[in-house]
């Protein structure tokens, strides 16, 4: 993202300090007003979700996604994406935390 605020199509870790009230990395909790505007299809979905044992998954810039298991599953999906993309390391966003580690 630009300083300007136009979407660029890449997140840097220089944007999760972007100064808006929308941020929700500088600011705890929901930011104010409406998240995203979800369609009749999504609602259902959320609602009705199909049983799968994927819990976890990674988009790539093309519009697939690959799709995990586990956890260490994923953090190979993100390694695997990240050299597909040969995106820098100091551009990574920050670091994922495994969830059953909580």
């Amino acid at each position: 993202m630009k300083r300007d605020a136009k979407w660029t199509g890449t997140l840097y870790r220089s944007d999760y300090g972007y100064p808006s009230v929308f941020n929700t990395y500088l600011h705890g909790g929901l930011p104010p007003g409406p998240i995203c505007n979800p369609g009749e299809a999504a609602l259902k979905a959320a609602v009705t979700p199909v049983k799968s044992e994927f819990l976890y998954f990674v988009a790539d810039r093309t519009g697939g996604h690959t799709f995990s298991k586990t956890f260490q599953e994923h953090l190979d999906a993100i390694a695997a994406a990240r050299r597909r993309d040969r995106t820098p390391p100091e551009e990574y966003g920050p670091y994922i935390e495994d969830p059953s580690a909580q």
